[in-house]
């Protein structure tokens, strides 16, 4: 049996029928829009990076580490969250909304 380092993404993606995903907002200085990331799926091969989704750029790489400390939780349901949560869903994904990541991606 594997163990959940050596799956890759797509894999990732169905592991419990549940995809974990942190949503945090950029500072108004950078556009304060809502970025999701993802923490279970790494975007590279050392595992460095996890994937992140943001409407206006879509998927993409994300320094976990680094987007914490810039941003901060989205704690209110706005429309742009809500928006964002059913792109993700009609991309196919079934979310676990967490406020903060377990072990996997960038230890």
């Amino acid at each position: 049996m594997r163990n959940k380092g050596d799956q890759n993404s797509e894999e990732l993606l169905m592991d419990d029928d549940m995809t974990r995903v942190i949503f945090r907002r950029w500072p108004e200085s950078q556009g304060g829009g809502i970025i999701a990331l993802f923490p279970d799926i790494p975007s590279d091969h050392a595992g460095r990076f996890c994937l992140s989704f943001e409407h206006v750029g879509q998927h993409g790489g994300a320094d976990y580490q680094g987007l914490i400390r810039i941003t901060k939780p989205v704690r209110e349901r706005t429309e742009e969250l809500e928006y964002l949560k059913e792109e993700l869903r009609g991309r196919g994904y079934n979310l676990r909304i967490m406020r903060r990541r377990g072990r996997l991606c960038s230890q």
